[in-house]
């Protein structure tokens, strides 16, 4: 996949800046992105939140369709980095997966509002920037698939390959279900219950 930050272009040179004030840039929008929605939320608004003049926030972007593939990608690194940080260390299948599944679905519990938002909203990207959206998802799945698939040349997990990609793919959607139905569930379960059940349910469905 290709780097993300070269795929918006700036008037600034210097790379580390603009990193900065990108950064700061995805922490004001998508306040004011969950609060109004992206269609009523204004560039203007944006450029107040961000304590910045229109002019100067054009300096790092050009649309603000760019600073919702700014917020789509900052949640799928955030997402990407705490799940790759889980698997160090010389543990089985096993305790991989126990310890990625925690670290999923504690990510999504602080993110929920931009998680809600990712799903709302990634329609109103370009296609090639919802297509690098969607295959950053992608590779989230593919961390649990491989770990699945690991556990099953260890013999630890009792299914099939194939079935792996399925259920690497229920392991997603049970995370973000903690957002999407928070309504319900949140209402009946704290985090760590959540995350002990859907564990087990999860184990013992692959052996």
């Amino acid at each position: 996949m290709n780097d993300s930050k070269t795929r918006i272009a700036s008037n600034i040179k210097d790379k580390d800046l603009i990193n900065v004030r990108r950064q700061e840039l995805v922490n004001a929008a998508v306040e004011l992105f969950v609060k109004k929605g992206f269609h009523k939320t204004t560039v203007r608004e944006i450029a107040k939140e961000f304590g910045m003049s229109m002019g100067a926030l054009y300096d790092y972007i050009r649309t603000k369709e760019d600073i919702l593939f700014l917020v789509c990608d900052h949640i799928h690194k955030s997402v990407s980095e705490k799940l790759q940080g889980s698997l160090v260390g010389n543990k089985d299948a096993r305790e991989n997966l126990k310890n990625a599944i925690r670290d999923y679905f504690t990510i999504i519990d602080e993110i929920q509002d931009y998680s809600l938002l990712l799903y709302q909203e990634t329609k109103s990207l370009n296609r090639t920037d919802r297509n690098y959206i969607l295959s950053a998802e992608k590779e989230l799945v593919a961390i649990f698939e491989d770990i699945i698939t690991h556990g099953i040349r260890e013999k630890i997990f009792k299914i099939d390959r194939n079935t792996a990609k399925i259920a690497a793919e229920n392991i997603m959607v049970q995370g973000q279900m903690w957002a999407f139905r928070r309504w319900a569930i949140q209402k009946n379960y704290s985090l760590k219950n959540y995350i002990k059940i859907q564990t087990e349910l999860i184990l013992k469905s692959l052996t």
